[in-house]
């Protein structure tokens, strides 16, 4: 049990040395973190919607050939 109990002890004495970002520094790194992640699931959607038109446009294409 003491085990535990030191190693919620340093990780409580680690987290009062770290140096917390203040909020005129942390509302602005969300905001970037936000839109990337906005831009990246829009991207990535869009991909997908063109690469299932494509897979299904092959497949119509292809499917007289299947005997």
């Amino acid at each position: 049990m003491s085990k535990i109990t030191n190693y919620f002890k340093g990780v409580t004495r680690e987290a009062r040395r770290v140096k917390w970002p203040t909020k005129s520094n942390f509302l602005p790194a969300i905001s970037v973190v936000l839109v990337i992640t906005i831009f990246a699931a829009i991207f990535l959607s869009i991909e997908d919607l063109a690469s299932a038109t494509i897979i299904n446009q092959l497949r119509s294409a292809f499917e007289g050939l299947r005997g």
